[in-house]
């Protein structure tokens, strides 16, 4: 797929080559920094390379004539990118070693084309060489639906996974079911007590320490519906699994439901209970122990405050801090029984084993203290063959028209995602979710993102693609019977477009492949909002524009060839758009 960018790039590279084969540069430099950008300020010319600053320090040049050598090599040069081939373009060495570069109009107009002749499929790119990724997302325990907090980190790993497939890695989504450990004995107790009070026992108020929420009595009902009065009088040790068990499965029915209201999918849900069943976790461990990394020790206490029950004892410890974290990390706890540690080694060992070496987890941000420990253990485990990059998101903080949001009645503790898609749709809730980082805390107000206006970023990018279908529309009823096809407007003359804004909008839609690979590589899904704003905004103007000029409206029915040129600029915006959105699973509208 074309990328001005990287093609670019790829002449930079073969002029390095060559002054290292004339015996004007060394052999064997590291050329990894080399870069092909847009420059800063745009008055400077299309492109940038960077080539002469990177290579300066190493080679001990000045760096402004080491740009100026570097120009010359690439002077008279052939670009290919798409179907354009030819020397369309001008370099020049500017201080302190930049190289800028201006690029024919042929070569936009090639872009364009490109557009046009690939349709949403633009953008996809060959980076990823088929390497297979493992994103793991949600996770959530199962013991109650979604909240807001939940669907934020849902929509960043489901959109990061679309990206990376976009950018042409093998990518797996997964879902870690964790299904073991107190708290989902918590939820086997609350639903048991659900389930008596279905068969008409009275309960009393709901202990501390149960989940009190609303949902658990539908669990309740279902489990008498099954069970009848199975379980009614017997001991905990008799019904706790079965119980668990049940509960369980129908936390797991809602969630699935959940996501699915989301648009989110994952290609495989993995429970701990059954890798710890099948001996996962103690093969992992026995594994580990028998390379060292695995003794019985006792901890230095905690820096700061001493808490008030804490004392030196003897645990079983893994050496963390061989691989990178700050302390050594407990693997069990003082009964007897796994930390969340362990099982968590050995899931990713496992997916380590099923081929898996490039390793990302979507977590909350509670959970950043974990980060460095599993990131350690990834590396032991794997030898260093795999890595683990933790994406962290922040709280979602609701309001509506400024005010804080109550608590839901039916979870008991918070908002539910169920509840906030009724509200809004998913498109308007996925697209919110990655308008910041995912590091970054984000509010979400019901009376702001539902506001057609600007300064709403859905209401902005989808106007934008809505208004692009409209022109479609008038200008198939303006020119009835006239060939106005992707295929057909991919030859139309180019060469008509000419203002700044036309120029600015094409240069802005070529963009969208380097967006992609760049965004990819940082593992950076919230880029994509910003980008397609960026877009919007453009289009937006240039419509504004043509309502103040009327030479540069889109349809002109006295100039039917600039008029198929636009149309042409018209409907790359909607492709580019189309494929931003579809990347983040959000369906772009045909009108507003």
């Amino acid at each position: 797929m074309t990328n001005i960018f990287s093609d670019f790039r790829l002449l930079v590279l073969a002029a390095l080559g060559d002054l290292a084969r004339q015996g004007l540069l060394p052999p064997g430099l590291d050329l990894s920094r080399v870069a092909v950008e847009p420059p800063r300020d745009p008055t400077h010319g299309d492109l940038a390379t960077n080539a002469a600053m990177v290579l300066a320090g190493t080679l001990k040049e000045n760096p402004t004539a080491l740009a100026e050598r570097i120009a010359a090599a690439l002077r008279g040069r052939e670009l290919v990118t798409g179907d354009y081939r030819g020397s369309g373009f001008t370099v020049a060495a500017e201080r302190p070693g930049f190289i800028n570069v201006r690029l024919a109009p042929e070569v936009w107009h090639a872009q364009l084309r490109a557009i046009l002749r690939a349709g949403t499929d633009f953008g996809d790119s060959s980076i990823g060489g088929g390497e297979r990724v493992n994103v793991e997302f949600v996770s959530t325990n199962p013991t109650g639906p979604m909240h807001v907090a939940h669907g934020r980190g849902a929509v960043v790993g489901d959109a990061l996974a679309s990206l990376l497939a976009k950018a042409g890695f093998s990518v797996a989504r997964e879902y870690y079911v964790n299904d073991s450990g107190a708290q989902v004995d918590i939820l086997a107790r609350s639903t048991y007590l659900r389930y008596r009070q279905a068969l008409g026992e009275a309960v009393g108020p709901i202990p501390e320490g149960f989940y009190p929420g609303e949902y658990l009595v539908e669990t309740g009902h279902a489990l008498a519906q099954r069970d009848e009065r199975k379980w009614l009088g017997r001991p905990e040790l008799e019904w706790l699994q079965p119980v668990r068990g049940f509960a369980v499965e129908h936390m797991m029915t809602l969630i699935r439901a959940d996501l699915a209201a989301l648009g989110v999918r994952h290609d495989l849900f993995v429970s701990e209970r059954k890798l710890i069943e099948n001996g996962a976790v103690n093969e992992c461990l026995v594994e580990l122990e028998r390379r060292g990394l695995i003794y019985t020790g006792v901890l230095e206490p905690p820096k700061g405050k001493l808490p008030d029950d804490w004392e030196p004892r003897e645990q079983t410890l893994f050496r963390a801090t061989r691989f990178g974290d700050d302390v050594d990390r407990p693997l069990k706890k003082s009964d007897g029984s796994w930390t969340y540690l362990a099982p968590d080694i050995a899931y990713h060992r496992d997916k380590f084993r099923r081929g898996f070496a490039n390793l990302i987890d979507v977590w909350g941000a509670d959970h950043g203290g974990y980060v460095k420990r599993l990131q350690a253990a990834v590396r032991a485990v794997t030898d260093d063959a795999a890595a683990l990059d933790v994406k962290l998101c922040q709280l979602v903080h609701l309001f509506d028209k400024g005010v804080v949001l109550r608590m839901s009645k039916r979870a008991g503790t918070f908002v539910t995602l169920a509840e906030v898609i009724d509200k809004v749709g998913k498109d308007v809730f996925r697209f919110i979710m990655l308008t910041r980082r995912n590091d970054q805390t984000l509010e979400f107000d019901f009376a702001k993102v539902t506001e057609q206006s600007r300064d709403n970023p859905v209401f902005y990018v989808q106007y934008a693609h809505a208004r692009a279908a409209s022109v479609m529309r008038h200008a198939v009823e303006q020119f009835p019977g006239a060939d106005l096809s992707d295929a057909a407007l991919s030859a139309s003359p180019f060469e008509a477009l000419a203002d700044p804004a036309e120029l600015a909008l094409i240069h802005q839609l070529a963009g969208w492949p380097r967006l992609v690979e760049s965004a990819a590589e940082a593992h950076e899904p919230h880029r994509i909002p910003f980008y397609l704003q960026e877009v919007a905004a453009l289009f937006h103007a240039l419509w504004n524009k043509g309502k103040d000029e009327a030479t540069l409206r889109f349809i002109l029915a006295a100039e039917p060839a600039l008029t198929r040129a636009r149309l042409a600029l018209v409907r790359a915006v909607a492709i580019v758009i189309g494929s931003g959105l579809a990347v983040i699973g959000v369906e772009p509208v045909q009108e507003m």
